[in-house]
């Protein structure tokens, strides 16, 4: 029975750190005035299947299924929570979102 209480915690801990890296998304978005739609896949399970479907094969994890956030412009997969941090840190973001960079961004620059 420890083994399956640890287990638990670890679980409670990985939707803890998914929800922040959701908020965290969503909050640069609405921050920059950029349009998105968030799609709870726990709620459609054609939506699930949907996403698993349209991540590259080389971005697909070496076991399980991807945990959200899973990022997308329309059709085109843009990458995960990491893809979108690492992008954020060097401040090209818009390029990862495939949008076009905004006058405060170093993308914007010659």
């Amino acid at each position: 029975m420890p083994n399956q209480r640890r287990f638990q915690s670890c679980s409670w801990k990985a939707e803890d750190q998914i929800k922040k890296r959701q908020q965290d998304v969503v909050r640069f978005l609405e921050a920059n005035r950029i349009e998105f739609e968030e799609v709870d896949i726990t709620m459609s399970e054609e939506k699930r299947q949907w996403m698993y479907k349209n991540i590259p094969e080389d971005r697909q994890p070496a076991q399980g299924n991807p945990l959200p956030p899973q990022i997308f412009s329309d059709d085109r997969y843009c990458g995960d929570y990491d893809g979108f941090f690492e992008s954020k840190e060097s401040n090209t973001v818009f390029s990862f979102l495939g949008l076009k960079p905004t006058l405060a961004s170093k993308e914007s620059e010659p």
